[in-house]
């Protein structure tokens, strides 16, 4: 997470491309095939397996709710 002197556009946008990278990385591995963004935690839940990687899941989707 960026510090408080580091909140530029340039370095929001840049953080924020490395969370949805990665996010995809989980939505591909996982096949996440929510309908609608409300759907994807319920989904996210249910199929990924690995409980560090729910976690992350769950932690890049509330960074990028903060950063976005």
């Amino acid at each position: 997470m960026l510090s408080h002197e580091q909140l530029t556009i340039t370095n929001i946008k840049k953080e924020l491309d490395i969370i949805s990278t990665e996010m995809m990385q989980l939505i591909q591995k996982y096949n996440l095939d929510a309908a609608t963004s409300l759907e994807i935690i319920p989904v996210a839940k249910r199929k990924i397996t690995n409980p560090k990687d729910y976690m992350r899941f769950l932690e890049l989707s509330l960074e990028g709710r903060i950063l976005g």
